[in-house]
Parts: structure tokens; C-alpha cells; sequence
């Protein structure tokens, strides 16, 4: 933090800072309904270490391949990368592959991405669009719902019958444009594992959802090192000091549904209790300049009115943004749900943001069968009218482990945060296995996410 900008307020001391009522206290302040699920939900993990074995060991993740991502329902892309007939994607978990297909009935079907006859990958490539599902090798070819059509000199071959040929399937499920894939045929359905989510989202409108930017970035830890970056907000006041002013980091309500949900809950437009003497204006003018909410466009000139406070200002200008850019009626909205940051985690792997608009969904997976590197896939959703058609998927901008988020375009402000998320996790191997006594310690609430997806974790590798 600049010495400019702490001039007319202070940084108290670290030890001093935090108050896990916070947002209970906002939420009184609203001026219309709010909805139960707000209240705090009590969770006790216990408080023992971590094993760094389980971020660091070649076994660990070779117990995840073989006990986790066989078993369970997982987010493989959106609806709008497979809008029409015959588009196709590639998802890729460790060392298997799934073929993601819409058919001519525009139904969407998940089958192994491998060839019947001699097992090539019926498709290489990521993502894109086919008449026919045709193995490249040696011609062995498919409908695109998955029935056999033709192979090469079929005398050759009067030991199979086309019944045998069909293309095994995965279940393949979704809910509001997010695809999900499982490859255990006896798995509970998709809205069994989603729990309250599909309840606590209603209001949303992400049956209207869109992909606005998609990122995807190569990073050089486990898996679970980077989505555990986002599982607390504690780290704010080390790692991104720009945004105390209108962040309440250390006052985050820390929430457990169910073994697969969590929730975490930031409240915006208010300073973080680490700063005492923050004034109105300046939480005003940070939020606007660094939320990443408004472009500079829409935030040139605005001056807080007299008697106003920032939450409250702030919120009403995004309840009338967000309901001219989705058509929506938003009078029904919370402040909260307007713009503070309120993160769910759906396990194993999925983070969404709650809320009306510009909701950021990160997923982390391991990089192929590497388990000291991974994908970040982030994207942000918005919506487009009822109505109307969804509009196509932007094509996904790719870092690499050296690449920065400034390369890329439509994050605004946010670019610069995650580029400061990196610089912890670019270290964090190299400290987890340098770690003398392999244990990692946690805080026991700020920290509760983080050991409540571990014991999940554990019931699916049977530990």
C-alpha cells in the first residue's frame, strides 16, 4: 500500500483485525427480504495439520486417479461450446478423455474419446465441429449420437456387429449451462451432488447465462494448492493491500452445506477491519477504480451525495446497471447479493460466484498426469435476454506458467489480482516440499473450507 494512499487512514495491527458477524450485521441493514440461507451455518472440522503429502506425493495423486476422478461428477464445459449439431469438445481429466457432443436431436452426450478398433482418440483437439464421429487412423466411423456407421473392409471384421460398436457413454448431466460429466454409471444424478445450490441460485437467471471471457492459465502447483488460494479471503491484506479499502477480507462468513457445498461471503463496499479512519469517498472511489464491476466509462465523475455511504450508493448503481444489461426486474435484490463477493465451492473442483451478474466461475484440474501443475480455468458470466439466442462462447485466451494475466483482455482491474495470486502459488511447491515436518496448519474458521474439502476428499479415496 502507497504511502499516498494511507495518508488519511491506518493500518492497524494483523493481529487485531476481523469480525465474522459482519455481514449479518449489513444484512439488517437491508431494505428488502432476506433469504435464510444467509444465516451463518455452524461446521466443526477439528484443527489438525495437513499432510503436505497430499498437495506434494506422486501416490496422492495417483489415489485421486484412480479413487476421485473415476467417481465423481465434474464440471467438463459450457453449453455454449457445443451450441449446435455436430460441435464437439475434448475434455482431458489426468489420462482420460471424454468426447463432449451435440447431436442432430441437439441432445448433449459425453463418450470416451477413444476408438473402438485400435483405441486412437476420436478426437485430438479441444474443441470444434463434425458431421460424423470418424477415427482418423483407419476410418472406423459414428454417428454423432454415438451409433456405428461404417468401418473399412467390413468382411475383414464379421466377428462384430454394429450393437457392439455403439460408442460407450458417460453420464452426462447439466444445470444451467454447465455440463457435467461422471464416468460411474451408478452415481447419484447431477442434482443430488449440487445439493443447495440450484435452490440458493434461483434468483440469478443463470438459465441465461453467457459466457462473457474465458481464461485459461498453466500453473506450477497441485491442484488443490490453487484452488485453496480461493478458498479464504485472509490473504488480502498480504498479497492484494489494494483492495482493503472497500473489501471487508478478515470479516467473511464461512458457511458448510453438505459435504460437496460451501460457501464463503465477503462483504463489499465496506473497509476491511485491518484500517481504521477510511472515509466514505475513499471507499467510494477504490471500489469503483478496482472492483472490476464498471469500466472507467462508467465511473468518470461520480461523487458520493451527502449523507450517502458507500455499500449503499455503490449497490443501487449496480442494481440499475445489472438490470438494464440483463432486462431483469432487480428491486427484489439485496445489497449483498449486488455486489458483495459470495464464492460457492461445488466439489471436487468448482467455484462460482453467487449474485445477478459477472458471476466468475474458476475451475482447477490437474495439468494432464503432472501433480505439480495445473489449469485455472476462469470464466465470467453474464446474461443475455430471454428471448433471445445465447450468444456464442469467446474463444479461450491460454497463459502459459510464464505468462501474466495482463496479456489478456476483458478483466479489467482484476487482471492485476490474479496476477498477485500467482506469485504465491508459483512458490508454494517448492515450500510445501522443503516443509521439514510435512504438515500444513489452518486457521480453524477462516480456514474451515479448506479442511472441509480434504474430508470429503477423504470419503472418496476411502481414507
Amino acid at each position: 500500500m502507497s504511502e499516498e494512499k494511507t495518508t488519511n487512514y491506518r493500518l492497524l495491527p494483523q493481529e487485531l483485525a476481523g469480525n465474522p458477524l459482519k455481514l449479518q450485521e449489513l444484512l439488517s441493514g437491508e431494505a428488502v427480504k432476506v433469504a435464510e440461507h444467509f444465516k451463518p451455518r455452524q461446521w466443526e472440522g477439528g484443527d489438525e495439520p495437513v499432510a503436505v503429502a497430499r498437495y506434494a506425493s506422486r501416490e496422492f495423486h495417483e489415489l485421486e486417479a484412480r479413487k476421485l476422478w473415476p467417481k465423481v461428477w465434474q464440471f467438463a464445459c459450457r453449453a455454449e461450446q457445443v451450441p449446435e449439431p455436430g460441435d464437439y469438445f475434448v475434455y482431458d481429466i489426468v489420462d482420460k478423455s471424454v468426447l463432449i457432443v451435440r447431436g442432430a436431436d441437439r441432445a448433449v452426450r459425453a463418450f470416451y474419446n477413444s476408438c473402438l478398433h485400435r483405441g486412437r482418440a476420436l478426437k485430438g483437439n479441444a474443441a470444434g465441429t463434425s458431421t460424423e464421429l470418424r477415427c482418423p487412423f483407419h476410418g472406423f466411423t459414428w454417428s454423432l449420437e454415438g451409433d456405428f456407421k461404417s468401418m473399412p473392409c467390413a468382411w475383414d471384421f464379421k466377428h462384430l456387429n454394429a450393437e457392439d460398436l455403439k460408442l460407450p457413454e458417460l453420464r452426462c448431466e447439466s444445470w444451467n449451462g454447465f455440463v457435467f460429466v461422471n464416468f460411474d454409471d451408478d452415481a447419484a444424478p447431477l442434482l443430488d451432488h449440487l445439493g443447495v445450490i440450484p435452490e440458493h441460485f434461483a434468483p440469478y437467471g443463470l438459465e441465461h447465462s453467457c459466457t462473457l471471457v474465458h481464461v485459461q492459465k498453466r500453473i506450477p502447483c497441485n491442484w488443490k494448492i490453487g484452488q485453496e488460494a480461493f478458498y479464504e479471503s485472509m490473504h488480502t491484506r498480504t498479497t492484494h493491500p489494494q483492495i482493503l479499502t472497500f473489501i471487508a477480507d478478515v470479516d467473511s462468513q464461512y458457511d458448510v452445506f453438505d459435504d460437496n457445498v460451501s460457501r464463503m461471503a465477503t462483504p463489499s463496499g465496506v473497509a476491511s477491519t485491518h484500517l481504521e479512519g477510511v472515509s466514505e469517498e475513499t471507499v467510494l472511489h477504490d471500489n469503483l477504480a478496482n472492483s472490476g464491476r464498471m469500466s472507467a466509462a462508467d465511473v468518470a465523475g461520480i461523487q458520493l451525495p451527502p449523507g450517502s455511504d458507500a455499500r449503499h450508493f455503490i449497490g443501487e448503481m449496480v442494481r440499475k446497471r445489472f438490470s438494464q444489461a440483463s432486462g431483469r426486474d432487480l428491486s427484489a435484490a439485496t445489497i449483498a447479493e449486488l455486489q458483495d463477493a459470495i464464492l460457492y465451492s461445488l466439489f471436487p473442483n468448482v467455484q462460482i460466484w453467487a449474485g445477478y451478474f459477472v458471476n466468475i466461475v474458476y475451475r482447477f484440474i490437474p495439468d494432464g498426469d503432472n501433480h505439480d501443475r495445473c489449469l485455472l480455468d476462469m470464466r465470467m458470466l453474464g446474461r443475455y435476454p430471454e428471448g433471445e439466442p445465447c450468444p456464442p462462447a469467446p474463444p479461450v485466451q491460454f497463459l502459459d506458467l510464464e505468462d501474466s494475466f495482463d496479456k489478456t483482455t476483458g478483466l479489467g482491474p482484476l487482471a492485476n489480482v490474479f496476477n498477485q495470486d500467482m506469485r504465491n502459488l508459483q512458490h508454494m511447491t517448492k515450500g510445501l516440499k522443503s516443509s521439514r515436518d510435512g504438515q500444513v496448519q489452518l486457521a480453524h474458521y477462516q480456514e474451515l473450507r479448506i479442511r472441509h474439502h480434504h474430508q470429503t476428499l477423504d470419503k472418496y479415496l476411502g481414507l
